[in-house]
């Protein structure tokens, strides 16, 4: 029997909590039904596997790196080290590890690869995903009973449009990635400030392209209606 060890991580993306990381053992020759990436899963399916993986599984067990490790350390680093830690806790040795991403963890004496999309690839991984992303959901929730004003158990802290609005309302407190936060702020005032840049240019070609296609059906009774409201024409050209 070849016992495969899958680590993947959960909550990298995050503007606040911990990145999350789990390392299960599964024999080689075990099927898991619709096992896959976690984030192609709906939480109903995670939950129903996370069940399943943790009464099937060999050995599992997750770990985790916090806030303040992220800030000191930056995000790629503590989710290897929050890897190595769900590996250090198991109990089981595997024969071969395989990763999700590009980089391995600090894990010595055992044979390893990381899998690019491994985690859609790899049955372990695959089971590991599932296990981080459901561990971490659960301490979001908790999370969110402490901090209500943020909503967490919905977004659980990813830059959703309500969340960056929660945090522009109440700002950012310990439980929040201070390098991440500055990094998302400005990487959305860099997005709004091109879409509302490619929304100019829409329009004008939008307006540009309606008032000849109107002109060359409709002529003179419809150009002034075009003039005071571009958006009005084009709805009203479309009800036509």
């Amino acid at each position: 029997m070849t016992l495969i060890c899958g680590i993947d991580e959960a909550g990298r993306g995050p503007l606040c909590g911990p990145v999350f990381a789990s390392a299960v053992i599964l024999d080689a020759d075990l099927v898991i039904n619709n096992l896959k990436d976690s984030k192609k899963l709906s939480e109903k399916n995670r939950n129903i596997l996370y069940d399943e993986i943790k009464s099937k599984a060999l050995d599992y067990s997750y770990a985790t790196a916090s806030v303040q490790e992220i800030d000191k350390i930056n995000i790629l680093q503590a989710s290897l080290l929050a890897m190595k830690r769900a590996f250090d806790l198991l109990s089981a040795k595997p024969d071969f590890i395989y990763i999700d991403g590009i980089y391995c963890p600090d894990i010595k004496m055992l044979p390893m690869e990381a899998i690019v999309r491994g985690d859609s690839l790899v049955h372990a991984i695959s089971a590991a995903s599932v296990i981080a992303k459901v561990e971490r959901d659960k301490h979001m929730i908790q999370l969110d009973q402490k901090y209500p004003q943020y909503n967490l158990k919905k977004h659980k802290g990813y830059p959703t449009k309500e969340h960056l609005e929660l945090v522009s309302r109440y700002g950012i407190n310990e439980i929040y990635i201070a390098d991440m936060c500055r990094y998302q702020h400005a990487w959305l005032s860099f997005l709004q400030d091109e879409i509302e840049s490619a929304k100019l240019q829409l329009q004008s070609i939008l307006y540009d392209t309606i008032y000849k296609e109107l002109a060359h059906i409709f002529r003179s009774e419809i150009l002034d209606y075009i003039d005071k409201d571009v958006s009005g024409a084009i709805d009203n050209y479309l009800e036509f």
